[in-house]
């Protein structure tokens, strides 16, 4: 049998978006609707300046 080497990715794409999906779920675990509408908007807006500006907040 052959054994099968894995090489690590310089960039692994499940494990970065496992890690945003997880900081969300902790960030808004108890919110109401409404404050998980605000917390949504002022992330969108911090993406925003992160396309503008190439400079992460």
């Amino acid at each position: 049998m052959k054994t099968i080497i894995k090489k690590e990715k310089p960039f692994d794409t499940v494990k970065v978006f496992r890690e945003i999906k997880e900081k969300i779920a902790k960030d808004t675990e108890n919110m109401n609707f409404i404050q998980f509408k605000e917390y949504l908007k002022q992330n969108q807006l911090i993406q925003k300046l992160n396309k503008k500006s190439k400079v992460n907040f």
